[in-house]
């Protein structure tokens, strides 16, 4: 029987890191969701879209190809056939891309290609509104949550790591917005699935996260 895994979580809450290890770990597909509106937030931007016309970006998501591709461990990312893996982790674009995922089109459009991708095969999905929406039937449903102040903090070292000048203060208030846009909007706000196990990573090591969320996915094998 194939296994799904949903983890869904605020920005920064750890999702993406602790998806790709155990994805690793079980040898399932991993997918990242945030990177596919990620790339649509780019492509609108090369094109001059503004992020709020609803109609022009569900236009140039049905126009677009967007493609994940797993490769020794990592994945890339693919708009139009062209590698745009590090372009969609542009500042810049973490500070948009709430504003292009927080359309009712473009969301349903992105919800039916993640459910293709998911379809006969284990998968480690991440996002926003996978337990809820993409993913409901899931076998695991984890939602990540941390301190916005974590959070930050988090997101400072990785982006001073990758050397991009940053500001936690400023990272705070961006987290914050996104937030609120991700909970507030109409269209899949993110919210904790009713049959979710919360998991709450503000003093919990990466291992530690990990270690939890596989003992809950081996206990759903023997369900």
């Amino acid at each position: 029987m194939d296994m799904q895994v949903a983890i869904d979580g605020p920005a920064a809450a750890g999702k993406s890191t602790v998806a790709k290890i155990i994805a690793d770990r079980l040898q399932y597909v991993y997918i990242d969701t945030g990177a596919m509106y990620r790339a649509l937030t780019l492509k609108a931007a090369e094109e001059g879209i503004e992020f709020d016309d609803e109609e022009k970006l569900a236009k140039l998501l049905e126009a677009s190809t967007i493609e994940l591709d797993q490769n020794h461990g990592q994945q890339r990312v693919y708009l139009n056939h062209q590698d745009v893996t590090e372009k969609i982790r542009e500042p810049w674009v973490s500070e948009n891309v709430s504003m292009v995922a927080q359309h009712a089109k473009v969301r349903q459009m992105m919800v039916e290609q993640q459910q293709m991708l998911a379809r006969s095969q284990n998968v480690v999905m991440d996002g926003r509104d996978i337990g809820t929406s993409v993913l409901p039937n899931a076998d695991v449903k984890i939602f990540l949550k941390a301190s916005v102040k974590e959070r930050a903090e988090r997101r400072y070292k990785e982006q001073i790591a990758k050397g991009i000048p940053s500001s936690i203060e400023t990272l705070e208030e961006e987290i914050a917005t996104r937030d609120r846009r991700d909970t507030e909007r109409k269209t899949s706000p993110l919210v904790k699935a009713e049959d979710a196990v919360e998991l709450d990573t503000t003093s919990l090591s990466i291992n530690e996260v990990v270690e939890k969320i596989l003992s809950l996915i081996e206990g759903a094998k023997i369900r």
